[in-house]
């Protein structure tokens, strides 16, 4: 039984996204690994720009430093 967690930034992802991202790594998993899909879990857990740090700052001072530089 596949346990598959995406964690992605909570930055507008879609419902839709979320269900092709679901369909996608379930097909993926049954084709590479012949797992059921009956039996493949996959969970997408949203996290919060302040709760996500990338060579120790959050990403949602990366995301303000971008901005800036593209000004």
């Amino acid at each position: 039984m596949p346990f598959v967690t995406i964690d992605v930034t909570r930055e507008g992802v879609t419902k839709e996204q979320k269900q092709e991202l679901i369909n996608g790594v379930t097909l993926l998993l049954k084709n590479v690994l012949n797992k059921d899909v009956h039996l493949t879990h996959v969970v997408i857990n949203e996290i919060d720009t302040d709760n996500w740090g990338v060579g120790g700052v959050q990403v949602t001072e990366i995301r303000k430093q971008l901005k800036q530089n593209q000004k």
